[in-house]
């Protein structure tokens, strides 16, 4: 896909280097998409139980840290699968990288992954993309630029009325919930089912975030998280009008639980977490 094709995917007022991150994404999509199949157990890397790596996890990662390292050979590179990733100064910007986010989902053959890549500078967000390469949809944000899917403007849900909100939530493995007690947590999601329209487990941290950010999801929240998962996400959410905290409200520091949700709706939310913490 030609540059000015997915030029006219993002902000009228995109920079060249939220365009960057956009042609690096697409092109590792078609790989991923072309690939995308069941795998058995002896295909699959187990990192950790049941946080798998897949062959395509390695080769999306180094076609996205080649692009990277081409146009900014000077930033540091986080990546996921540490294909390519390096330090630099404490003033240098930082590339997050997650080639695929949901692995399960992906090595299992389901059509629902995210690819991110965002870049901090200073500790802060400001700019990130997340591709969803079975669908082709393009999200991208730059700090203070505002939030697009595939060319349009996105926005949080504005919706107050509990019955009338649909929240994704992560449903973690043993020993991934810290921030709270598995209590406390559990308690939270069965929270939801009594009261929203109900609660969806997408499968992919990144997308179910964007899908705050443009309003199919009215919020989400996870515990076990990392920026190569969230970052890119986040800041879309942010700069659609939402809120993104750790499950106390406190700000989110890299890694850890995360709670993003429209500003009507955030509020409410984060009472789940606190009427037993």
């Amino acid at each position: 896909m030609t540059s000015s094709l997915i030029s006219a995917r993002l902000s009228p007022t995109a920079s060249s280097r939220l365009l960057v991150l956009a042609e690096a994404v697409v092109k590792a999509g078609e790989i991923a998409r072309r690939s995308l199949r069941r795998r058995t157990s002896q295909e699959m890397l187990a990192k950790a139980p049941r946080d798998y790596q897949t062959e395509i996890d390695v080769a999306v990662e180094r076609i996205i840290v080649d692009e990277m390292t081409k146009a900014f050979p000077d930033y540091a590179i986080q990546g996921e699968e540490a294909v390519g990733n390096r330090t630099a100064g404490p003033e240098t910007p930082i590339i997050y990288i997650d080639p695929i986010d949901g692995t399960t989902n992906y090595a299992w053959g389901l059509p629902h992954f995210g690819m991110t890549i965002a870049i901090a500078e200073g500790g802060r967000l400001v700019a990130g993309v997340v591709y969803d390469a079975m669908q082709d949809e393009l999200f991208s944000a730059e700090r203070g630029g505002g939030a697009y899917l595939n060319g349009e403007r996105i926005r949080c849900a504005d919706v107050g009325d509990i019955e009338n909100v649909l929240v994704g939530a992560g449903l973690p493995i043993p020993g991934q919930v810290k921030a709270v007690t598995e209590e406390v947590y559990f308690d939270a999601i069965k929270r939801l089912m009594a009261n929203t329209a109900g609660v969806r487990r997408l499968g992919s941290a990144a997308l179910s975030i964007a899908y705050v950010a443009c309003g199919r999801l009215d919020g989400f929240f996870e515990d076990g998280l990392a920026i190569h998962d969230f970052g890119a996400s986040a800041l879309l959410v942010e700069e659609a009008g939402g809120i993104v905290t750790r499950f106390s409200g406190a700000a989110v520091d890299g890694k850890g639980d995360i709670l993003a949700a429209s500003k009507v709706l955030h509020p409410w939310l984060r009472e789940g977490f606190l009427a037993k913490a």
